[in-house]
């Protein structure tokens, strides 16, 4: 059967086309998944359950810079004063199965990219489309990138803040593998999709909703959205919203260049239309 001119295809033929890229990310989604359900035992060794060792890497640096400056901290400590166990029944199955999810989506991501991009490339000019490869490398490195800073930074900052926290000495913390499993995960997952602001700018100003104007009159507010999100996504101490808020600020001053330079494109082609 002949492909459709984008032209030509109905609101029917769009649904119809979303919903094969859609089963595609599924599959790719279960595919990846599965073998991460295969070697789930090293994912959780090795990754997962790798911040809670006092030897991981955010550790090892913070005691260092503590021990360099004279002060004394947790980062220093011979172990984290918390307990991991499961209190139900389906609890380990269902952290695996949620767990080797989340790895799927993670690690294909640059397809899922590809896919959305494959349905929304069509509506775009000829030298859009040929920047997609551009786009889907651009897109992935900064969802990695993020990942990589929820993982590093924001979990071993929030879990050491929440392990040393006491009300009382008569409290253990004896945490529950899915709540342990959550903050790993939200703070991997949050951090890789707020990375994606730069790309999320792009569109909006690409379609008219966004301008550098706008990103600029509106940075103050941006600021204290920014500083809510990191109190969200971290403990509640300074300096890790801090060194949260750092990446984000960026991060928008990079959307407001990229914005600046689709609207420059965008006023080029204007003029040479004309």
């Amino acid at each position: 059967m002949a492909t459709k001119d984008i032209n030509e295809m109905s609101f029917l033929d769009h649904l119809e086309d979303l919903r094969w890229h859609l089963i595609r990310i599924c599959l790719a989604v279960v595919i990846v998944a599965t073998f991460a359900f295969i070697f789930s035992r090293f994912i959780f060794d090795a990754i997962i359950f790798a911040p809670l060792e006092m030897n991981f890497p955010t550790y090892h640096f913070l005691c260092s810079v503590a021990n360099f400056i004279g002060v004394n901290t947790t980062f220093c400590a011979e172990e984290m004063p918390m307990i991991i166990q499961n209190r139900t029944m389906a609890g380990q199955f269902s952290a695996d199965i949620w767990t080797a999810i989340l790895a799927g989506f993670i690690i294909a991501f640059p397809y899922i990219i590809y896919q959305l991009w494959k349905f929304i490339s069509p509506g775009l000019h000829s030298n859009e489309r040929r920047h997609s490869r551009g786009f889907i490398i651009i897109s992935s490195l900064l969802f990695f990138i993020g990942v990589l800073f929820g993982y590093y930074i924001v979990t071993p900052l929030s879990l050491n803040f929440l392990a040393n926290y006491s009300i009382s000495k008569v409290v253990d913390n004896q945490i529950d593998i899915s709540s342990y499993i959550a903050l790993v995960r939200s703070s991997a997952l949050a951090s890789g999709l707020i990375f994606e602001l730069p790309i999320i700018v792009y569109f909006l100003t690409k379609i008219g909703l966004v301008t550098p104007e706008f990103l600029k009159t509106y940075r103050k507010y941006a600021l204290v959205i920014v500083l809510i999100l990191s109190a969200i996504i971290t403990p509640p101490d300074i300096a890790s919203q801090v060194i949260v808020a750092i990446p984000i600020l960026i991060l928008y001053q990079v959307s407001i260049y990229i914005s600046k330079v689709v609207v420059r494109n965008q006023k080029i082609k204007e003029k040479q239309h004309v």
